[in-house]
């Protein structure tokens, strides 16, 4: 016989009490029928639910993951004496960790998380979308993008699962490149 949790327990109970004709029912009723089978699919959409056929898997990083992505770019910078702001965000473009470092102008804030999700919006380095613009120049005029060398996507099965920006290296070739050293991070 399975073991039923305490609200199938309770909610058999009263169920029992109820055919009985009524009853008191304390808080630690028990029962011996075993539990109703799953609700089939049809009858689980009906109830809100969603039939699997319907429902799609995606990867993520974890936060941790994102974090240590975030501090070997932060750490990369830091050796070439680069004052940086490292931002991860995940496939959405949602951010999901930012660190400043030591001195990193204010403008590095926003440029880091922009850089970042242009980078897994295109799933391509900044830099080659720069690229892009002489061919597309409306590229730019996309809300929250940012078309300067500083962003790597992070990829599972060629697929991106996250960006990682990084800004306030003086050039955006430095940018990228610790950008990479946090992609890199997540290879190990």
């Amino acid at each position: 016989m399975k073991k039923l949790s305490i609200r199938a327990r309770v909610l058999t109970g009263a169920a029992a009490a109820a055919v009985a004709g009524g009853g008191v029912l304390g808080a630690a009723a028990t029962a011996t029928a075993e539990p109703a089978a799953a609700p089939a699919p049809a009858a689980a959409a009906a109830k809100g639910g969603v039939a699997a056929k319907d429902l799609a898997t995606t990867r993520h990083l974890t936060d941790d993951a994102a974090l240590e992505a975030a501090q070997a770019a932060l750490k990369a910078a830091e050796k070439d004496g680069q004052r940086v702001t490292v931002a991860v965000v995940d496939r959405n473009g949602n951010t999901i960790v930012t660190v400043r470092g030591d001195g990193a102008g204010p403008q590095s804030y926003e440029s880091a998380e922009r850089k970042a999700y242009t980078a897994v919006s295109w799933n391509a380095p900044t830099s080659d979308l720069v690229e892009r613009l002489d061919d597309a120049p409306n590229l730019k005029d996309i809300p929250g993008t940012l078309f300067l060398a500083g962003g790597a996507p992070v990829q599972a099965n060629d697929a991106p699962i996250a960006g990682i920006g990084v800004a306030g290296a003086p050039s955006g070739a430095q940018d990228e490149a610790y950008a990479e050293a946090g992609v890199a991070a997540l290879g190990r």
